[in-house]
């Protein structure tokens, strides 16, 4: 399937968006899927900044060593509203991805994804424009509420709303906040916990996370000494 990259900057526009491509998510990873390429994707700006840069940074599995990256500088088209992260950020995630060489089996966006007011974040969005299963893997919560976790690491608890689990909060490392963890499209959320886990190395966010920060930071740091 074959999704338009439609990109419209009102809110109204945007929300129809989202409800006419959330009937086309699939909720269950492909049959025997393994990944051995893991993608993390993430976006860094100034604030009240125009241009946003997004990257992304490419794992393999199990080593968790990098085998691609790439990175894109781009126009923010509007502010940032939550639950509309993905229409401020996939132009430039888009960009990062037609860069990379390597073409990644997983995609673990830093934010939401099926644990969104109207169940289309933007690992949602961005799994269905690639075609490729993704995960949200988000520092805060959007939508939902967990019982308390054990203080030990992967420590989970289902997040639930409106009495639907819509993901997982999930301790990476022990006594420390969760991160909280979504089905994006062709995943579901036991996969999707498995699978960040799999790339978690000891601290509260996932190496695919921390990889593509550490990168992002790197090139908008660069870019600000130049000005």
């Amino acid at each position: 399937m074959t999704v338009p990259r439609e990109f419209p900057t009102s809110i109204d526009e945007a929300a129809r968006l989202q409800e006419r491509l959330r009937a086309e998510l699939v909720l269950r990873p492909p049959p025997g899927f393994a990944p051995r390429l893991v993608a993390g994707l993430d976006v860094s700006m100034e604030r009240d900044a125009s241009e946003c840069v997004a990257g992304i940074v490419v794992l393999a599995l199990p080593s968790l060593d990098v085998v691609d990256q790439a990175t894109a500088v781009a126009p923010v088209p509007m502010p940032y509203v939550p639950g509309f992260l993905s229409f401020r950020e996939l132009p430039a995630v888009l960009a990062a991805y037609d860069r990379l060489a390597t073409r990644p089996d997983l995609l673990i966006f830093d934010g939401q994804g099926f644990a969104h007011p109207r169940r289309f974040g933007i690992a949602c969005h961005g799994g269905l424009l690639l075609d490729t299963p993704s995960i949200g893997c988000a520092k805060s919560i959007l939508v939902g509420r967990h019982a308390d976790l054990a203080p030990d690491r992967l420590a989970r608890a289902p997040l639930v709303h409106r009495k639907e689990t819509v993901g997982a909060a999930v301790r990476l490392r022990a006594n420390v906040q969760p991160v909280f963890v979504s089905p994006g499209h062709l995943m579901d959320v036991d996969t999707a916990v498995a699978l960040v886990v799999a790339v978690s190395a000891g601290y509260r966010e996932p190496e695919t996370t921390r990889k593509a920060h550490r990168l992002v930071n790197a090139v908008r740091m660069e870019r600000r000494g130049e000005a």
